[in-house]
């Protein structure tokens, strides 16, 4: 790729933050691509041409660093250590697909919208509901624990079988969010009249924490899955690298849950007690009907 003379590796390998603008830019070539091609249908040919495009630089890092697992003792410092820039890379690939997805969502009207990203708002009608009230409701976490931790799994799965492939499910939760938080933000403004910029600064403030964190521990999962996949590829099975990468890994795994686990609690306490997104939500909806 093009991009990938200017960002090599070694650069995404010591300063992850510029794989920011590499989201950012694989997006809005996806974006146009698809419209120009699949213009039908283009939602998620421009999950998948951008998973396509940013795999070859995703295989390169992953092979580096799952190298420097088996020079590595066990332990959950070492594991979290070793794979810290690796994570970080998924992060700011993240952030900068939703980022796109979002302003497209902002400033495109809604009749565009709907079209280009038609089962990204789909999903919105079976998103999660606020409720009632209440500092803290067990019930709620559960649900939504149960829910990601469904999603985790999938991530991490389709990591072991398809190694870096898994980023299809990152950008496909890019872009889920990013749409719904751009039409949320523009829907209520244009029911109060107000800049959706502002409104979308709004949704973010809220959400931002439980997003940081649940993505992350999807991400977290997907570096496992792909560091295992890539061992079982290059390793023998019985042997001691292998049993040290898949030790390492499912330490990795567990660390993963325990963000998820802290990414609901924060949700549910968001969706219980912060009133200007439930709000935000109540004022979406009417301005649909």
């Amino acid at each position: 790729m093009v991009l990938e003379q200017i960002y090599s590796v070694e650069l995404l390998k010591e300063r992850p933050k510029y794989a920011f603008l590499l989201g950012i830019a694989y997006t809005v070539f996806a974006t146009l691509f698809a419209l120009m091609l699949f213009a039908d249908d283009p939602a998620l040919v421009i999950v998948g041409v951008v998973s396509m495009l940013l795999m070859p630089s995703l295989y390169q890092i992953s092979s580096y660093y799952e190298t420097k697992v088996k020079e590595h003792a066990i332990g959950v410092w070492n594991v979290i250590r070793n794979n810290k820039q690796f994570i970080k890379v998924y992060l700011y690939i993240f952030f900068g697909s939703f980022i796109v997805f979002a302003l497209f969502s902002l400033i495109l009207p809604s009749l565009a919208t709907n079209h280009l990203f038609k089962q990204q708002v789909s999903v919105m009608a079976g998103g999660a509901t606020t409720t009632g009230g209440g500092y803290f409701s067990i019930a709620l976490f559960k649900e939504l624990f149960t829910h990601n931790m469904f999603v985790m799994a999938i991530c991490f799965l389709l990591s072991l079988v398809a190694g870096n492939g898994a980023i299809f499910m990152i950008i496909w939760n890019a872009s889920v969010w990013g749409t719904v938080f751009g039409v949320l933000g523009k829907n209520t403004a244009i029911y109060l009249q107000a800049h959706p910029g502002v409104i979308f600064l709004l949704i973010m403030l809220s959400v931002f924490p439980h997003v940081l964190l649940e993505i992350s521990s999807y991400i977290i999962a997907v570096v496992a899955g792909t560091m295992i996949s890539d061992a079982m590829a290059k390793e023998k099975i019985l042997s001691k690298s292998f049993r040290r990468v898949l030790a390492s890994n499912l330490l990795l795994l567990l660390c993963a849950v325990g963000v998820l686990a802290i990414a609901m609690i924060v949700e549910t306490y968001v969706l219980n007690n912060f009133t200007t997104y439930k709000t935000i939500i109540q004022l979406s909806s009417r301005a649909i009907l």
